[in-house]
C-alpha cells in the first residue's frame, strides 16, 4: 500500500497536501479544539491517530437569558384562539399544549415557526379534522395541506402525526403518549400518557417544556428544563442510555442543539453516545435519511465546527459517514481528524472573508466541501467495477442526501488542481504555467496573452456559481508544495494571508469580466461550424471547434461572430496545408 500511495502521489503532487497526514514525524500530541487529542505515533511509515475524550479543562459555565412568560406574536394568538374555540364548539375537554421546541425558542426570546401541539385525550388526526370542521362551520379560511404522516416504529418514529396549515403556519397535532416496552422487544406498546409522562420521553430536559394553551402557562413538569435551559446543559430527562437506546437520532439531536445554542453536554450523555451498545442501536435503527436530515441541519447551522467535533470526540464519524467496505486509497484511522480541521479553517476563513460573500446553498456547500477534503482522491469499486468517488457514496448512500449536492462537492473538488495551478497568475504577474493533464486539447491555439482568461473562463464555466467556493476551498490548499498539516492541527493555519489570496483571486476574476461567463452564448453554432467544414452531420470534429470557438470568444470579449468564423475558416486552412 505503501508503494502505491507514494506511486499515486509522484502522478498527482497535490495529493501530497491532502494526505499528508500518512507521512508525520514520530510521537508527538497536539491539542484540537479541547474536546479531545490527537496522539501521533509512527507505524510504518503512517500516521495512526487516536481520538478520545479530554478531560484537560473543566466546561465553562453557561449563563442564559431566558424569559420569565411566553409572549405570543399576533399570529399565534389567532391559531391559539381557533384552537380553543374548537373546544368550544364541541364541547371538547381536551387540553391543548404547545411542545417543545417553540417553548424553548420562545423562552429565549427567540422567533420559532414551529408548531406542535400535543393532545391530552385524542389522536392528532381527529383533532385536526375538528378544527377544519369548525373553520368550515363558521365561514372562516379552510386549513390547507391536511395530512397525516403514520407512525413507523421500525424505524423509531412512534408517533402519528396530523398537520395542516392554519394563517399561513403550519401545526402539527400529536397525542401525548406512553411507552412500555417488553424485554424482548425494542418496539414500544404505546398509549395515551400524561403531560408528566410525556415530557419525561422526551429527547432532552430543554425541549421537555409545555406551553399550556388553556391556562396560557408554562408547564416544567420535569422540574429541571427551565434550570438546564439557564445553566446551557444539555441532558436528558431520563437516563441517557436508556433515552438513546430507545430513538438513537437522539444522539444526534443532542450534538445538533449543544452546537446550536453552545451548550454544554452532560457528561453522563456523552458517555451513553459513545458506548458501542448506542452506536450499534444508531446504525441499525436509524434510516439514513433520518441521519442524513440532521447532519445537513448541523452543516448549515450556525456551529457546524462545533457540531462535527463533538460528533469527533464521541466517535461517531463512521457511524454517521459510512464508507464502503473497500476504498483506495485506505482510509487511515484518525483521517477524521483532519476532515474537522479541513471544515474549521474553511469555517474561519468565510467568517474573514465574509460570509455574505455566498448565498446559504454556497456557505453549506462549501462546508461539506471542507469536510470531505480528505476523501476527494478516495475512490471504491460499484457492481460494474467501475471506480467512484467515496463523496458520492457518502452523499447517496450514507446520508441519503440529494444528488446535486453529491455533484457539486465532487465538481468543487475535481476543479481544486486547475484553479491552484492559476492562483499564481491571478495574484501576481507570472505566467501561466499549464499542467497538460489538466487542460483540453483544444486550448493549443490561445496566445499567451489570452491564456489567463481563457483557461479561467472555462474553469468558471466548469463550476458555475459555485467558482468562489471553489476559490475558498484552494486557497487552502496554497502553496500546494507545503504540509499544511502541522499548522491545520495547531490552529497556525495563516488565515489572514489566505483572506489576501482569496480577495486577491477573486479581483482578478472580476476585472478579466468573467463573473457568470457560464452564462456566455456562443457567437457561432454548430450549424455554422458545420457548413465551413462541409461536414453533412455533427460529431467530434464539430465538438472539438466548439471549444476552440469558445476559446477565442473568450480571448475577444468584444470580437464578432464574422470575427470569429474569419479566424476558424483561416485557421482550419491552415491546418489542411499542413496535412
Amino acid at each position: 500500500m505503501r508503494v502505491a500511495l507514494a506511486s499515486t502521489i509522484k502522478q498527482n503532487p497535490l495529493l501530497l497536501t491532502i494526505s499528508s497526514f500518512l507521512y508525520r514525524p514520530p510521537t508527538k500530541t497536539v491539542s484540537f479544539r479541547n474536546i479531545f487529542t490527537v496522539n501521533t505515533t509512527r507505524n510504518l511509515g503512517f500516521l495512526r491517530c487516536k481520538a478520545t475524550m479530554s478531560e484537560e479543562e473543566p466546561p465553562r459555565p453557561v449563563v442564559v437569558q431566558v424569559r420569565d412568560k411566553i409572549e405570543l406574536t399576533d399570529t399565534e394568538t389567532k391559531i391559539f384562539s381557533c384552537l380553543l374555540n374548537t373546544l368550544r364548539h364541541f364541547n371538547l375537554e381536551t387540553v391543548l399544549r404547545v411542545a417543545g421546541g417553540w417553548v424553548r425558542d420562545k423562552l429565549l426570546g427567540k422567533d420559532c415557526y414551529d408548531i406542535d401541539i400535543a393532545l391530552d385525550n385524542m389522536m392528532g388526526s381527529e383533532f385536526a379534522t375538528k378544527v377544519a370542521e369548525y373553520l368550515s362551520a363558521t365561514g372562516e379560511t379552510a386549513p390547507s395541506g391536511f395530512g397525516v404522516i403514520p407512525s413507523n416504529p421500525d424505524q423509531s418514529k412512534h408517533l402519528e402525526t396530523a398537520t395542516m396549515k392554519l394563517y399561513d403556519l403550519w401545526i402539527d397535532f400529536v397525542n401525548l403518549r406512553c411507552e412500555d416496552y417488553s424485554e424482548n422487544s425494542r418496539i414500544p406498546t404505546m398509549r395515551f400518557g400524561t403531560a408528566e409522562e410525556d415530557a419525561y420521553r422526551r429527547d432532552l430536559t430543554i425541549n421537555s417544556l409545555f406551553y399550556n394553551i388553556n391556562t396560557s402557562s408554562v408547564e416544567d413538569l420535569t422540574g429541571r428544563g427551565i434550570a438546564d435551559l439557564k445553566h446551557g446543559k444539555i441532558v436528558t430527562p431520563l437516563p441517557p442510555k436508556a433515552t438513546f437506546l430507545d430513538d438513537p437520532l437522539r444522539v444526534l439531536r443532542a450534538i445538533r442543539f449543544g452546537a446550536r445554542f453552545d451548550f454544554i453536554l452532560d457528561e453522563e450523555l456523552k458517555k451513553a453516545a459513545a458506548s458501542d451498545e448506542v452506536k450499534a442501536a444508531l446504525a441499525a435503527k436509524i434510516s439514513r435519511e433520518r441521519v442524513g436530515t440532521e447532519i445537513d441541519l448541523m452543516v448549515s447551522g450556525n456551529q457546524p465546527v462545533k457540531a462535527m467535533t463533538h460528533i469527533c470526540g464521541l466517535t461517531l464519524f463512521w457511524i454517521v459517514f459510512k464508507l464502503p467496505p473497500q476504498v483506495e486509497p485506505e482510509v487511515l484511522e484518525g483521517c477524521e481528524m483532519f476532515c474537522t480541521a479541513y471544515l474549521d479553517a474553511a469555517w474561519d476563513l468565510t467568517q474573514l472573508i465574509g460570509s455574505s460573500t455566498f448565498n446559504d446553498d454556497q456557505r453549506r456547500l462549501s462546508r461539506y466541501a471542507a469536510l470531505f477534503l480528505p476523501f476527494r482522491n478516495t475512490t471504491y469499486k460499484d457492481n460494474k467495477g467501475k471506480k467512484i468517488p467515496v463523496v458520492n457514496y457518502i452523499f447517496r448512500d450514507s446520508l441519503k442526501r440529494k444528488a446535486s449536492d453529491a455533484e457539486t462537492v465532487m465538481n468543487i473538488h475535481r476543479v481544486l488542481e486547475k484553479f491552484l495551478s492559476l492562483i499564481p497568475s491571478l495574484v501576481s504577474a507570472e505566467d501561466v504555467k499549464v499542467n497538460d493533464g489538466q487542460w483540453s486539447k483544444e486550448l493549443v491555439d490561445v496566445p499567451d496573452a489570452s491564456k489567463l482568461r481563457v483557461l479561467t473562463g472555462f474553469l468558471l464555466r466548469e463550476i458555475k456559481n459555485f467558482w468562489r467556493v471553489a476559490l475558498l476551498i484552494s486557497t487552502l490548499l496554497y502553496p500546494t508544495h507545503v504540509d499544511h498539516t502541522e499548522d491545520m492541527l495547531n490552529q497556525h493555519f495563516q488565515l489572514d494571508s489566505k483572506q489576501d489570496l482569496f480577495v486577491a483571486a477573486e479581483k482578478a476574476i472580476t476585472k478579466l469580466g468573467l463573473d457568470e461567463v457560464w452564462d456566455l452564448k456562443p457567437l457561432v453554432n454548430g450549424k455554422d461550424i458545420m457548413n465551413v467544414l462541409q461536414l453533412k452531420s455533427g460529431g467530434p470534429l464539430v465538438r472539438e471547434w466548439q471549444q476552440k470557438l469558445l476559446a477565442w470568444q473568450l480571448a475577444h470579449p468584444s470580437g464578432t461572430a464574422e470575427e470569429c468564423i474569419d479566424w476558424m475558416k483561416e485557421t482550419h486552412l491552415k491546418r489542411i496545408k499542413l496535412q
